[in-house]
């Protein structure tokens, strides 16, 4: 879509501007236990969250607007960067449009992980991550394989609705790692570590009357794209190179958690 037809399409709809919140900061990425996790599993230094405030309501139905507005705005684009040859560098190419996924984002609890604790084909009574043999990876498990071969026969462990949630959406991308990962023998850390994401990313209310916690939290998967095709979070199609809008509606804030797949730091 060029960028005159995608300023047309949205023209009559909202015009959001943005602020960066630059003294905001996730617990995780200040955290030195879950730095040196995101270390040994080579996404430190290719992990991160920017906030900023937004200035109007927000409504899920004008997600892909709301996106668009985003990404075109001045002060998000001088805040951009991507991964150039292991540095982050600013975007060199005005961003036409915007691919958006709405990411279900329904769970309270990381109850949605039990039916891999239960399976002992992918984890051991001792808890420990069950290991197989591969053609290509010769330090393979089957947590990994259940993850993302759909051919496994514990594949289905995890349903189709399941998977889509954004709490299991980050507990895999924190499995699979970045590419020298040092893989877990056990589950834990992984869980760990997605919960304190989660828990930083997400908004939750209480309901006055029944006392039951729900998600606020609006979850986008975006893909920016300049003249020549895809190129925010990154160009080409790796799974690990990721890029989520939250939007808290009621506090008017978004964060921007995003991750180039590639080599991370070997230092905090």
């Amino acid at each position: 879509m060029s960028e005159t037809m995608a300023e047309e399409k949205y023209k009559f709809e909202q015009n959001f501007s943005f602020t960066p919140l630059l003294n905001k900061t996730p617990s995780f990425l200040q955290n030195k236990a879950s730095l040196e996790l995101l270390m040994k599993w080579s996404m430190l230094g290719r992990i991160s969250v920017q906030y900023y405030s937004f200035d109007q309501s927000f409504y899920p139905y004008n997600s892909r607007n709301f996106a668009l507005m985003f990404f075109k705005d001045p002060q998000v684009v001088s805040h951009l960067k991507k991964m150039t040859a292991g540095a982050w560098v600013p975007l060199d190419s005005p961003l036409l449009c915007v691919d958006v996924e709405v990411v279900p984002c329904s769970r309270v609890s990381m109850d949605l992980l039990d039916p891999i604790y239960y399976c002992r084909q992918i984890l051991s009574p001792s808890g420990n991550v069950v290991k197989c043999f591969h053609d290509l990876y010769p330090d393979y498990d089957e947590l990994r394989r259940a993850l993302q071969e759909e051919e496994s026969e514990h594949y289905d462990v995890i349903g189709r609705e399941e998977r889509g949630e954004f709490l299991f959406r980050i507990f895999k991308h924190l499995c699979l790692g970045g590419e020298l990962c040092q893989y877990e023998d056990t589950i834990a850390p992984y869980a760990q570590l997605t919960k304190l994401i989660y828990k930083d990313l997400i908004s939750v209310q209480k309901d006055p009357q029944s006392m039951g916690i729900s998600v606020v939290s609006t979850v986008l998967k975006v893909c920016a794209q300049d003249e020549t095709g895809s190129c925010y979070p990154g160009r080409g199609d790796e799974e690990q190179t990721f890029a989520y809008l939250i939007v808290d509606p009621f506090k008017r804030h978004v964060c921007l958690f995003y991750h180039c797949y590639g080599v991370g730091s070997f230092t905090l």
